[in-house]
């Protein structure tokens, strides 16, 4: 799924133009990583905790040539889901594996 089909189903749910709702997705996404640059963390309650960890850098190889590659640091974006949303996909999980 897309950023364009969540704009369309909401929009479609709501009744509202898709402009706006597009407008709305967009200026949450950009709230959401200017709060994880300025502040490194945000909780989304019932949905999750997006933080920004630092990776250690590394010795890896590259796969085609075997060689020795150093990694530098970085910064990466680490997501932990909440707990509702935790259990709405293990619902899904068990659904799926009881149909089989």
């Amino acid at each position: 799924m897309t950023k364009k089909d969540i704009v369309r189903s909401i929009a479609d749910k709501l009744a509202v133009p898709q402009v706006l709702i597009k407008k709305i997705i967009q200026g949450t996404l950009d709230a959401i990583i200017e709060t994880l640059v300025e502040h490194g963390r945000i909780e989304l309650r019932n949905f999750g905790v997006f933080e920004v960890r630092r990776r250690k850098p590394r010795k890896a190889h590259n796969p085609k040539t075997g060689e020795a590659v150093k990694v530098p640091a970085k910064y990466v974006v680490a997501f932990r889901p909440g707990k509702t949303m935790e259990d709405k996909v293990a619902a899904l999980v068990n659904a799926k594996k009881k149909k089989k």
